[in-house]
């Protein structure tokens, strides 16, 4: 239900893009488009697969032989459950099949997982950061992202860096909630504690890590300004680094199927100082695109992760 709740959310959005939406003029932006700059950009989803498989392998101990061709099909797999599930959640399923292949244990591979989508998620957040603080023309909305971003960025790095304080987060949520949401904030406080007691161990492999989170998710926002040159428009670099993180925490937001909708809704909102709607319309297709190209790639491996999983429950013990 909640499924189809987000499909018709994503559906009435894009509803309301296009009836304002000149779609001749949409088709024209594409027909104009620079074909050597739409390669370049939709090219760049291969080295950023690459580079965050590579990231999901420096995270394994370094006792445990995990190649990178298994942590890059994991990493597509994962691409697939993200154009179904809200917030990019199906990168928590690589914690079940690197459990299921045998690498790690189930709560640690959950851990690893939780760790990785907590430094990306920050890494996000440094550049929206970053962004917003050089963006040129700050008016009231944008001084209040500014403000949100920031308290959001150091948050995120207290329950990160913080034992102390992610205890007293998880305690105070755990009081208030009830039911199901509790046991799952029980099931991730103690995945939580066990990923400080594992990664904070090496502070070297821990900041490894986090430049590795941080220059992926430059790679990221560099492929969106490629879009723009794709499509013949311009943005200088510093607006693009504080816009396009924006755009991309509206897709993140649960409410729409894969982030289709809010996504595009951001992109029109944000980037109207630079270019009209039919232009950011058009990059909001493009944007999808980052998530679909991998979902596509991903589906056989997925398929065979699954094929192997139904196989063990049904062999005997």
């Amino acid at each position: 239900m909640k499924r189809l709740l987000s499909i018709f959310v994503s559906v009435v959005i894009l509803a309301i893009i296009y009836s304002r939406i000149d779609l001749p003029a949409l088709a024209q932006v594409f027909q104009g488009s620079d074909l050597l700059w739409m390669a370049i950009s939709l090219g760049m989803v291969v080295p950023l697969t690459l580079a965050t498989g590579w990231r999901l392998q420096q995270l394994m101990p370094r006792h445990q032989d995990f190649p990178l061709t298994e942590a890059t099909k994991l990493t597509l797999s994962a691409s697939v459950l993200n154009m179904v599930l809200p917030s990019k959640m199906g990168e928590l399923a690589k914690a079940y099949f690197i459990r299921d292949r045998g690498y790690l244990p189930g709560s640690l591979a959950f851990s690893l997982v939780v760790f990785e989508k907590a430094s990306d998620l920050l890494s996000l957040f440094v550049w929206c950061v970053f962004g917003l603080l050089f963006y040129p023309e700050k008016e009231t909305l944008f001084w209040a992202m500014t403000v949100f971003v920031f308290l959001g960025l150091v948050f995120g790095l207290l329950l990160l860096s913080s034992q102390s304080f992610a205890n007293l987060f998880f305690r105070r949520s755990k009081a208030i909630a009830s039911g199901n949401l509790h046991q799952k904030l029980d099931k991730l406080h103690g995945s939580w504690t066990e990923m400080h007691n594992h990664f904070w161990q090496d502070k070297r492999q821990l900041l490894i890590i986090a430049s590795i989170s941080i220059f992926i998710w430059f790679l990221h926002l560099m492929q969106i300004w490629f879009f723009i040159f794709a499509l013949r428009a311009s943005v200088p670099f510093m607006a693009n680094l504080a816009l396009a993180p924006l755009a991309i925490f509206a897709g993140l937001l649960p409410l729409t199927f894969a982030g289709v909708g809010t996504r595009d809704a951001a992109l029109i909102l944000f980037y109207q100082p630079f270019f009209d709607a039919n232009v950011g319309a058009a990059l909001g297709l493009l944007c999808t695109s980052r998530y679909v190209l991998p979902a596509i790639g991903g589906l056989p491996f997925f398929s065979q992760y699954l094929a192997n999983l139904r196989t063990a429950k049904s062999s005997p013990k």
